[in-house]
């Protein structure tokens, strides 16, 4: 599917697919839209010592980017073992001119940018000193067979249901929450009452909250 650069509200960048009429992130903002759902009410609101955090997608790589910022932030006395899953890896020529280490002060957020990308898919690599990134390249369908430590925070970044309608049903939902330690949180953009009913019904206890800039509501879920 082509793709082209397209730059959001905020100055960050994302890719739109013209095939689908679907950017990869808000055009409100992809990086604030990042910050808000995945790290301010994703990462902020786990405690544990060793964090272990899936994301359905990879995409460009933005979220595990601001993860890493937001790592960087505290005394870095835990552990992140990120393991994102993605279909179709973006190329050379995009994770250039996304350039996405532009927009962070750390001067060696361009190292990090470019690590994070040159990482070898399906092994484990240290990006910093405790932050372990694995990039899986699969379709999510194929989640149930691959094998996970327990997963105390999920990033649901699919595209959205209006494209891939089979990414938002029940059968997705159970192979993530089966890969998921009590307790776990599940957080994403979306704010479906059909992902809701879905995830009540896979015994998550369900929260609206309050969307990123351009979008009303977002999902926390937690696993009981």
């Amino acid at each position: 599917m082509k793709r082209e650069i397209k730059t959001t509200n905020d100055g960050s960048k994302t890719l739109f697919i013209n095939d689908l009429n679907e950017n990869y992130h808000s055009h409100h903002g992809a990086l604030q839209e990042a910050e808000h759902v995945f790290i301010k009410n994703g990462l902020n609101q786990i405690n544990d010592y060793e964090i272990n955090i899936l994301e359905l997608g990879f995409g460009t790589g933005l979220n595990v980017l601001v993860t890493i910022n937001e790592y960087l932030k505290t005394d870095k006395n835990h552990v992140i073992n990120y393991f994102s899953l993605e279909k179709y890896p973006i190329n050379e020529s995009e994770i250039n001119d996304l350039a996405y280490f532009e927009h962070f002060d750390n001067p060696e957020f361009k190292n990090i940018y470019q690590k994070i990308h040159q990482a070898d898919w399906g092994t484990s690599s240290e990006i910093i000193k405790g932050f372990n990134l694995k990039k899986i390249e699969c379709d999510f369908f194929n989640l149930k067979d691959i094998d996970l430590p327990k997963i105390n925070l999920v990033y649901y970044d699919c595209f959205g249901a209006r494209v891939q309608p089979d990414l938002w049903e029940k059968p997705l939902f159970e192979m993530v929450s089966d890969k998921m330690s009590v307790n776990g949180l599940l957080t994403t953009y979306s704010s479906k009452g059909s992902v809701r009913r879905i995830l009540q019904e896979l015994n998550f206890n369900v929260k609206k909250l309050q969307g990123p800039p351009g979008k009303r509501e977002m999902i926390n879920a937690v696993k009981q």
